[in-house]
């Protein structure tokens, strides 16, 4: 079968699901992933014949896409700032707006020169501290997860990146001791509310893992008052926290750093436009 035959009905069999531009970045990603070939291929020979070998899986990958099984699952990785992750059930997608989160980091560290130990919270599939450790050699970075998959996960991860990273299971509930001292904190905390699950497409709300995604509309900034809890008690003289928040709640997320004697702080727009991070001092003296 032709390959742009293939791509068509790829369209034909999503385009309830999915917009048109989407569903062909899932082809080639699909061909690229399953056949290595490039996205341009279609221009350069839009004859291309398959084997019957070569369109199995492409088939296959359809009908998983079309059960709303995330392309990156059904890969088995995720491009995050310019690198290749190994992603699965155990840990988010990396998405964009985290990129951005991590862009404004490193900014930060230009010109800082020393040595910066930075505690990465809810690592996942350690898309965060592996980026940061990647981009700026001159530091120390720990993640920590509650599931010891998703920490598996963030090891192949960092050995196929090449960087070193000590990755931990632990609560941030009950986990640190004082001699733990940050000079930045990170998290990408769950923030969904239960309400807003209608809200989520399929692909995220039945694949990915709830327990880095929901929390309960009583207490939705849950994780945030344990996160801000440890951060005051291990964060070093002028340390700094970054947070990734529910745009709708960015206020609120204000507001409770404010209450726990939080400076400087600043929230951040993503490129759609949302409130989607945050940034603060935090001060000892």
């Amino acid at each position: 079968m032709q390959l742009r035959a293939i791509r068509d009905i790829y369209r034909k069999e999503l385009e309830s699901l999915y917009p048109r531009e989407e569903i062909d970045s899932f082809f080639y990603l699909v061909i690229e992933h399953h056949l290595k070939l490039e996205r341009f291929v279609l221009v350069l020979q839009p004859d291309l014949h398959l084997t019957k070998e070569e369109e199995t899986p492409l088939f296959h990958s359809l009908a998983r896409l079309k059960a709303h099984e995330p392309v990156q699952y059904i890969l088995g990785e995720s491009f995050f700032y310019g690198m290749r992750f190994i992603v699965n059930p155990s840990v988010l997608i990396p998405r964009p707006e985290t990129e951005e989160l991590v862009s404004w980091i490193l900014k930060d560290l230009e010109g800082t020169g020393t040595s910066i130990n930075i505690l990465d919270i809810g690592t996942g599939s350690g898309c965060i501290g592996i980026s940061l450790a990647k981009n700026y050699k001159n530091c120390r970075v720990v993640g920590m997860d509650i599931s010891e998959e998703a920490l598996e996960t963030a090891r192949i991860n960092a050995k196929r990146q090449e960087v070193k990273i000590e990755f931990i299971k632990a609560d941030i509930r009950f986990w640190g001791t004082p001699a733990d001292r940050w000079d930045f904190i990170v998290s990408n905390p769950p923030y969904v509310r239960i309400s807003e699950k209608g809200e989520i497409r399929a692909n995220v709300k039945d694949f990915e893992p709830g327990v880095a995604l929901f929390v309960d509309d009583e207490d939705p900034l849950f994780y945030y008052r344990h996160i801000l809890s440890y951060a005051k008690e291990h964060l070093k003289n002028r340390g700094t926290i970054y947070l990734e928040v529910n745009q709708y709640l960015a206020e609120e997320t204000k507001e409770l750093l404010e209450i726990e004697k939080f400076s400087e702080i600043e929230l951040k727009k993503d490129f759609l436009g949302n409130t989607r991070m945050i940034r603060a001092l935090w001060s000892t003296i």
